[in-house]
């Protein structure tokens, strides 16, 4: 899983939205997400769509579903959340970053630095 892909399935950009709400802070331990309806509408999806995003979401114990009131952020699921997607980008994406890095002849310090100014 990656929170933050721009590209690729619906449910994995829906899950991404939601994903950097968790770390960002935007939804804290406690917080109740939007619900289905709502964010189905917010980003033009199929609810179903939005419901499987959500379902993963529980699925990995960071969101419960409080039946007939809604979903609900569980206490450490940015924690958790943010170690499973630093897992995920160390073994996924950041070898073929580097790769690219080094197809190019750049340098990653160098590339560091430009970021700063």
């Amino acid at each position: 899983m990656t929170a933050f892909t721009e590209d690729g399935p619906v449910y994995l950009r829906l899950r991404g939205h939601i994903a950097a709400g968790i770390l960002t802070g935007r939804f804290k331990a406690g917080d109740q997400l939007p619900s289905v309806r709502s964010l189905a509408a917010e980003h033009g999806a199929n609810p179903l769509t939005v419901a499987k995003a959500y379902g993963s979401f529980q699925d990995d114990g960071y969101v419960e579903v409080r039946r007939g009131v809604g979903m609900f952020v569980l206490p450490g699921a940015a924690d958790r959340l943010r170690q499973a997607e630093r897992d995920s980008f160390v073994t996924g994406q950041w070898p073929r970053i580097r790769e690219h890095i080094e197809l190019l002849g750049l340098d990653a310090g160098d590339l560091l630095e430009r970021e700063r100014v």
